[in-house]
């Protein structure tokens, strides 16, 4: 029953990114060849809420439902880690015509190959797990 809320968000979530065609294999095609602008205008527009979001958090200082502030704070940059796991996703990004949260998408869209993807994404997961103490943080 508590996670009720974060599948009915995950199904609206899905629904969206379906009807705007973000999971089309052939839109991301189109946005790496620079022959549309249908990916960059929804990548820019997610950016443009996100920062009018955090400005209207950090002007107004609002807080959560239970009344504790929002912190936001940046992370230190890391030249090594952003560059290598960047890579990392890009190149996933690539061979699957999706990032993370589109596989779901895709899924529930019933293309059953990107089960793979899921379980490879979880594999990468588990092995970031495994090794992240030894990393640069």
């Amino acid at each position: 029953m508590k996670l009720t809320k974060f599948f009915i968000m995950g199904l609206f979530f899905g629904i969206v990114l379906t009807k705007a065609e973000v999971v089309s294999w052939f839109r991301i095609q189109e946005m790496f060849h620079f022959q549309s602008i249908h990916m960059f205008g929804i990548i820019g527009s997610a950016i443009a809420v996100g920062i009018l979001t955090t400005t209207i958090i950090r002007v107004f200082k609002l807080k959560t439902i239970k009344g504790e502030t929002i912190k936001l704070e940046g992370k230190p940059f890391n030249k090594v880690g952003n560059l290598v796991g960047g890579s990392i996703f890009g190149l996933g990004w690539a061979m699957t015509g999706a990032c993370p949260g589109p596989l779901y998408a895709l899924l529930g869209a019933g293309y059953y190959s990107f089960f793979f993807a899921i379980l490879s994404a979880m594999f990468g997961v588990w092995v970031y797990a495994l090794l992240k103490p030894k990393l640069p943080h």
